[in-house]
């Protein structure tokens, strides 16, 4: 088979393309992997830090043996329900787990930084507790199961900062 003038560069454009596509298959595999990679990537631990937050934030630290734990999830489940009354009074939930992932604002925390959480407050790995640090990094509240959203709120309610704070949003 003769090619005509017209149909030379047409073949050669087509052969051309056909090289350069073979050339890129190599480097989209690649790709397809780099993104498979990052999507199975787990996310980076945080470093965490109690004095980070001081003056900044109240926390709320839930301590459980693993997410499966009755208490940790009805803890859970009713804080859920309050996200608005939680960041009003800027307040952090940390979820502090002997066994699976530990989180805060879901950036997972260093299982060292758990370790020091459970040391620096006397909580076994096998214990359920929940502990309000106030935002001069003191310890506030130690409850042995899970409490109400409201009681909580009460409670930081009566703080002579968090009076200070709805004083001033009134104003």
């Amino acid at each position: 088979m003769t090619l005509t003038r017209i149909e030379q560069p047409v073949a050669q454009s087509a052969a051309s393309t056909a090289t350069a596509i073979t050339s890129l298959l190599p480097h989209l595999e690649n790709t397809e992997q780099s993104y498979r990679e990052v999507a199975s990537a787990q996310p980076p631990k945080a470093m965490f830090n109690l004095g980070s937050y001081q003056w900044k934030n109240r926390l709320l630290l839930v301590f459980a043996p693993t997410e499966n734990s009755p208490d940790y999830q009805q803890q859970m489940q009713l804080l859920q329900k309050q996200a608005a009354g939680l960041n009003d009074r800027h307040l952090l939930v940390i979820e502090l787990l002997k066994e699976g992932k530990s989180r805060i604002n879901n950036q997972i925390i260093d299982e060292s930084a758990v370790a020091q959480l459970r040391n620096r407050f006397n909580i076994s790995s096998e214990e359920f507790s929940v502990i309000l640090v106030g935002k001069d990094g003191t310890q506030k509240r130690r409850d042995k199961s899970p409490v109400a959203p409201d009681i909580i709120f009460k409670q930081i309610d009566a703080m002579p900062m968090r009076r200070q704070e709805m004083q001033q949003r009134r104003s």
